[in-house]
């Protein structure tokens, strides 16, 4: 089992399916309370922006974006519909130093497995600016593996935080538990945190 290439071929084989149902989940609350600590005009990173919803939410609200996404597809689609460039990478291929004044991180990087994850988290902090926000969110439970079709890495509170303090200085400030915003998954229950390099 290669999970990257599972992982990657389930968003590149239905990426419009998968950007129509992603599109009309309203976030506005949670872009709120990430925004909220950011400058006006800050920079912001989408990391893994999938449809392009939130870029496209940002840059109407005055952010500037880089929006990136491991998904050649989804790169694709979500240019068109935010009319900018989105890059092609993956997530251990961010390589910023001191750049950005947010990193989102929308259901994303929940893809990765711990050993992963922790390099990831430790390239964000190296990109953000010093102060700077990562917002980030995992399905809540304790599960790890490949589930229909994906790679998944699931938090506990308690788990959550005994990784993130063993793998990153990001501190967390903010944390809290939601109900999936699509009305056919409400059963389903999201693990969300605010850091702060610095």
């Amino acid at each position: 089992m290669d999970w990257k290439k599972d992982t990657l071929d389930y968003y590149n084989q239905a990426p419009e399916a998968f950007a129509a149902g992603t599109r009309t989940a309203d976030m506005s609350d949670t872009r709120s309370r990430f925004s909220a600590h950011l400058p006006p005009k800050g920079m912001i990173l989408d990391f893994g922006c999938g449809s392009g919803r939130d870029t496209k939410a940002f840059l109407d609200a005055g952010f500037r974006v880089d929006a990136a996404d491991g998904s050649a597809e989804l790169c694709a689609l979500a240019s068109a519909y935010t009319g900018i460039r989105v890059r092609q990478m993956l997530f251990n291929e961010l390589d910023a130093v001191d750049r950005y004044d947010g990193i989102w991180a929308c259901a994303s990087i929940l893809h990765l497995p711990r050993t992963e994850l922790a390099d990831v988290l430790g390239r964000a902090e190296t990109a953000l600016k010093f102060g700077g926000i990562l917002y980030a969110s995992f399905k809540y439970g304790t599960f790890e593996g490949m589930r229909n079709g994906r790679y998944f890495t699931d938090f506990t509170e308690e788990t959550l935080k005994a990784f993130w303090e063993e793998v990153t200085s990001l501190k967390i400030f903010d944390l809290w538990i939601t109900e999936d915003v699509r009305p056919d998954r409400k059963e389903e229950k999201w693990i969300n945190l605010l850091a702060r390099k610095g």
